[in-house]
């Protein structure tokens, strides 16, 4: 029981950044926009959580950092895709490289080391110890001792949820995504919604970044996202693009995560199977999904 009650605390633990730039996917996707930059915005979110809270000695001014920087990159995004309609996949690839050699470039300008920046006095996005929560049975130990994003991430899928689907600004932005001739006959502005779209997946993958460097870690590593963008990607693609189904894709690969890990530490095989483990699931999953569509269509 004390295994199982690991695996799931470290599941949420992994799976909190997945879900957050999910999240992010699911508006851009809600739009009728691939957003395959989000692995890009969500390595940017990290650099700069973890440069602004080292300056500041803040984690709370770190996140916020993450969060506009991210925004920041995304409405370049935005402009060259709306305004200048060039390839929404090359514009995405780019910001992903441009994220890559950006943070590896200020990596060593603005802190002189190269591979990882993890000073002592970093200061982190602390567990919170929800009172009461502890004492209950399995559940306790699972759900209590998270830092505060990691719940963030859960009430969001339900706020995502609520949104998209209860309020009008929701109904205009999947108007625009299933069919936006209508929505713009109907008197929705389509570049509104597909800004404000991005603009939240923006907000959403820094805060995944500020999650991963400060919650989960609390340091910066070159290239330390290592796929969680495009795995976010496959979670919205296995939820049609609705905040539920794809949070538990997000679940799905967290606990894929967190078994490689224990398999590492307790069973003595080559660390690389393990490892491979987390993205086996993910081409399983995109495979079942490709002959889903493959069978509706027939």
């Amino acid at each position: 029981m004390e295994t199982i009650v690991n695996i799931s605390f470290a599941m949420l633990r992994m799976a909190a950044p997945l879900i957050l730039v999910a999240m992010g996917g699911v508006f851009s996707q809600q739009v009728g926009l691939i957003n395959i930059a989000l692995e890009g915005l969500m390595l940017l979110g990290a650099f700069a959580a973890v440069l602004a809270a080292f300056a500041l000695h803040s984690a709370l001014a770190g996140t916020f950092a993450a969060i506009l920087v991210a925004m920041l990159f995304v409405l370049l995004f935005a402009l060259f895709v709306l305004r200048f309609r060039a390839n929404l996949v090359v514009v995405g690839l780019a910001v992903n490289i441009l994220a890559l050699g950006l943070t590896k470039y200020l990596l060593q300008v603005l802190f002189a080391t190269r591979g990882a920046f993890a000073p002592t006095d970093l200061p982190g996005l602390l567990p919170l110890d929800i009172p009461g929560l502890r004492a209950i049975p399995i559940l306790g130990g699972i759900l209590s001792g998270h830092s505060p994003l990691v719940y963030v991430s859960l009430l969001l899928v339900i706020l995502t949820h609520i949104f998209l689907y209860r309020t009008i600004p929701g109904l205009h932005i999947r108007a625009v995504g299933e069919k936006d001739d209508a929505a713009k006959s109907a008197g929705i502005s389509v570049p509104r919604m597909q800004y404000l779209a991005l603009i939240l997946s923006g907000a959403f993958s820094g805060l995944a970044g500020a999650q991963l460097s400060l919650g989960n870690l609390q340091l910066f590593s070159e290239n330390m996202t290592n796929g969680r963008g495009f795995m976010a990607l496959a979670a919205v693609y296995f939820g049609r693009g609705r905040p539920l189904p794809t949070a538990f894709a997000c679940l799905l690969f967290g606990f894929f995560e967190a078994l490689q890990i224990r398999l590492q530490t307790r069973v003595g095989i080559p660390p690389q199977w393990p490892q491979m483990l987390p993205f086996a699931i993910i081409v399983l999953t995109l495979s079942l999904i490709s002959l889903r569509q493959a069978r509706h269509k027939a």
